[in-house]
């Protein structure tokens, strides 16, 4: 009597199947790679879709807290183009919805890891790196805040960029042009 396949693996025998019957140019390859953004480091590819087309991730991490380096997550990545060619190209806007599938994928958190590592190493060497894990559904972002917009020592002064505008022009500057002292809040609300 021939050896009867448990009944679980059925299906899992039936997808293997089905799977191997799409070409490989239907198929997203999953290539990961290291793909800079703006400086070395600072960006990762995801090749999600059929054709070599997916995400660039952009990487950044928060040092905020004294000797700590974590991640800090930007669902919201670039559309990839040619990524599995010698000339990725990246423009436009991915839907999140990529990035949380591409979250999913056990090779891919494990490069953001090791690149998110090697970020911090970068920016912060002195701090220790703390992983967080991405988030796998829009309800696991934390809410949405830009830091970096509201880190007030991160902006120019209102009136020091006035005096470089007056200095291009070739206007005079005048003395409350030089009064840089703190401005009041912004007003709540929208």
């Amino acid at each position: 009597m021939p050896p009867r396949l448990p009944l679980p693996a059925l299906p899992t025998l039936l997808a293997l199947l089905l799977t191997g019957c799409v070409p490989a140019t239907e198929r997203p390859s999953w290539r990961v790679y290291a793909l800079q953004r703006q400086r070395p480091g600072d960006g990762l590819a995801v090749v999600s879709r059929p054709g070599g087309e997916g995400l660039h991730l952009w990487l950044e991490v928060n040092t905020a807290e004294k000797g700590i380096c974590t991640p800090l997550w930007t669902p919201d990545g670039a559309r990839l183009r040619g990524g599995d060619g010698d000339q990725p190209t990246s423009s436009g806007r991915a839907p999140r919805e990529e990035f949380f599938q591409s979250m999913a994928h056990g090779p891919v958190r494990l490069a953001l890891q090791r690149q998110l590592r090697r970020l911090c190493r970068e920016r912060a060497p002195e701090s220790a790196f703390r992983w967080q894990p991405p988030p796998r559904r829009p309800r696991d972002l934390a809410p949405e805040t830009h830091p970096l917009l509201e880190a007030r020592d991160l902006l120019s002064h209102p009136r020091a960029v006035r005096r470089a505008e007056k200095r291009l022009l070739g206007l005079p500057l005048t003395p409350e042009d030089w009064d840089d002292r703190p401005l009041p809040p912004p007003p709540e609300g929208p």
